[in-house]
């Protein structure tokens, strides 16, 4: 299991992620040996387990064995992973987590731009969103510029200040170039939108609009198993793409200028 995402930021020790790593794999028995048993079996001591969990945003090791035996769980699953694959593709379950008045919000930034440009920002798999997204309200006539992980820093600072609208896309929530991205617009007063994963994240919490995405895999970051994510963010572009759209056809009856 890569876990990369996983220990992102938390700043572990070599120690400490050797113990993770071990917890990981012996998820089943973790809790029964005992936090003195798993540091003899890593030759360290209690204290850095306990640190460790802390590190990891948990209330202790028990809640730790807990927490990652879900999360696991949810990863490997094999029972119930065709049934839920194929209940993925329907707009309930992109409902479930988003009100529709968020996408109206979205279409109402995006028509309200002046003359600014949409920042579309995104890498790997969710690049393939935030490019369709772009190029999308691109043929719709608005001003879009997409950039991904293989850009320039100097072309995303170059941009601020023309720039009316950042929109990101980032399974995780938690690549570091769209966390820094979105932080950096946030705090130069551009109007920020995240589409990530159903849960809480680093990116999301500087989104003055964020759309959740359930994400089954969530700890698949080389996108190997089947998962509903990219294509319910692509149907949920589509949605933002539609409101925008019927926003357009409203304000042309009234004759009100874009």
């Amino acid at each position: 299991m890569d876990i990369k995402k996983m220990v992102q930021g938390k700043k572990l020790t070599d120690a400490e992620q050797q113990v993770l790593i071990y917890i990981l794999d012996h998820l089943d028995v973790a809790l029964a040996q005992g936090v003195r048993d798993i540091a003899r079996q890593n030759y360290t001591s209690t204290s850095t387990i306990m640190r460790l969990s802390h590190k990891m945003g948990y209330a202790g090791f028990v809640d730790m064995c807990y927490k990652l035996r879900t999360l696991t769980q949810e990863h490997t699953e094999q029972v119930s992973e065709a049934q839920n694959f194929l209940d993925g593709f329907n707009l309930d379950s992109l409902l479930a987590y988003n009100a529709y008045d968020q996408l109206k919000a979205c279409a109402q930034h995006i028509a309200g731009l002046n003359g600014k440009f949409i920042f579309v920002y995104a890498t790997g798999f969710s690049g393939l969103v935030g490019e369709y997204l772009a190029k999308k309200l691109t043929n719709m006539g608005r001003l879009c510029l997409f950039a991904g992980g293989g850009d320039s820093v100097g072309m995303f600072e170059n941009s601020l200040d023309s720039m009316g609208l950042f929109l990101c896309v980032s399974k995780s929530g938690e690549t570091a170039l769209v966390r820094d991205k979105i932080k950096t617009a946030r705090e130069n007063g551009v109007p920020t939108v995240a589409i990530t994963g159903e849960r809480p994240n680093s990116v999301s919490q500087y989104a003055d609009l964020w759309f959740r995405v359930e994400d089954y895999c969530k700890l698949d970051d080389q996108n190997v198993r089947p998962n509903t994510f990219f294509p319910q963010a692509l149907m949920l572009a589509e949605l933002i793409a539609y409101e925008y759209h019927r926003l357009c056809i409203s304000q042309n009856e009234s004759g009100t200028e874009l």
